[in-house]
């Protein structure tokens, strides 16, 4: 998965579902641990979980499957971890209190609209 495609097919997907605030952070200079981080917001439990199914779905149709995921549960921060790419789909006060764009301040940015 080096190439920014399945990033931004995970964008897509969830602006298909009407996320906001849609982010692809590229982290490859960053750190070692994952390429991207793709960051989205939802209004509710009910759409966070409606983004990262579709997120998952999109992905699996490219032969792809997270190794990892966190946060079904709760709906508030669903983690969808693909290794080299890194799925985050929040609630918009979860997302605002972790900050995850001021904590990888040093990654390139591309914010991804619908």
């Amino acid at each position: 998965m080096s190439t920014i495609r399945p990033a931004e097919r995970a964008a897509r997907a969830a602006l298909d579902k009407k996320a906001t605030d849609v982010v692809i952070l590229d982290l490859r200079r960053a750190t070692d641990f994952t390429d991207y981080f793709v960051l989205a917001s939802g209004a509710n439990q009910k759409q966070i979980v409606a983004i990262a199914d579709a997120v998952q779905e999109t992905l699996r149709a490219q032969g792809l499957r997270p190794s990892h995921i966190e946060g079904y549960p709760r709906g508030e921060w669903i983690l969808l971890d693909y290794d080299d790419l890194v799925v985050h789909v929040f609630t918009e006060r979860t997302r605002a209190f972790y900050d995850l764009e001021r904590l990888w301040g040093g990654a390139t940015r591309q914010e991804v609209n619908g």
